[in-house]
């Protein structure tokens, strides 16, 4: 006569039902972690002055260089014509090695494009679980440690800095601070939040990069967190970018 624990796991295997919450949380602690990169670039003024045909085989020459490494790097690329001054486009680069990011790099800076434009800001951070719970949801847990980016058309980008009296805070304390900071955040469901970690790795000591398809509901959302006191612990937390997806064809297009 077979087990509850061996009846239960033939059910399961039978009847394929899904796995538990811990079998989920198992298999998430064997996934390895994410490198992350947000690369800006800026078109020199010599890039308009190009014949139309060099435009256009420049451009091939690039996409295509970029294109061969999806097989390594998940991308998505955006647009910033027009919203900043000192920025034109974006990739998003996020896996599960360095190497791929500075392979890539190394081949766009031999392409005849790369005469032409130049990265002005580049951040680099790695995913990690996040140190605070939504107590509300804690099933719900955001999972830090994949991304799954380009859901939707707009991406707002920018590096984050603490100060040094917020990390002298006890866990509790920061716990209750950040509970503010989650139940807002869970008022605006059109907005996905995903946060990375440079503390190491590059000058800021976190990513921040909110998807949404409603500009509007994450003004509103940035304007409610400066009234919370987690808000007064912040140092820094630009330059901010608004970008736009687009392929990386239409990224370039739109340098004129």
């Amino acid at each position: 006569m077979s087990s509850d624990k061996e009846d239960a796991t033939n059910a399961r295997g039978s009847l394929r039902l899904a796995p538990t919450c811990s079998e989920v949380e198992e298999q998430k602690a064997k996934l390895p972690r994410q490198f992350v990169n947000f690369t800006f670039y800026h078109a020199r003024p010599e890039w308009r002055l190009l014949s139309n045909d060099d435009k256009h085989a420049f451009r091939e020459e690039f996409v295509k260089t970029v294109e061969e490494f999806r097989s390594s790097l998940l991308m998505h690329s955006y647009s910033t014509i027009g919203l900043r001054t000192n920025v034109d486009f974006m990739i998003w680069r996020i896996g599960y090695e360095l190497e791929p990011i500075q392979e890539m790099t190394a081949r766009i800076n031999k392409t005849e494009m790369a005469k032409y434009i130049e990265p002005t800001q580049s951040f680099l951070s790695m995913t990690k679980r996040s140190m605070y719970i939504d107590k509300d949801n804690p099933e719900h847990a955001e999972d830090r440690l994949h991304i799954v980016p380009g859901k939707s058309q707009y991406l707002f980008v920018y590096p984050f800095v603490k100060t040094r009296e917020w990390y002298t805070r006890s866990a509790e304390q920061r716990q209750e601070m950040m509970d503010e900071h989650i139940r807002i955040g869970s008022k605006y469901r059109s907005v996905k939040l995903h946060t990375t970690y440079s503390f190491g790795l590059d000058d800021q000591e976190f990513v921040v990069a909110f998807e949404t398809d409603y500009p509007s509901d994450f003004l509103d959302l940035v304007q409610e967190l400066r009234e919370t006191k987690a808000s007064s612990y912040t140092l820094r937390d630009t330059p901010m970018f608004t970008c736009r997806q687009r392929t990386l064809s239409e990224c370039i297009e739109s340098l004129g």
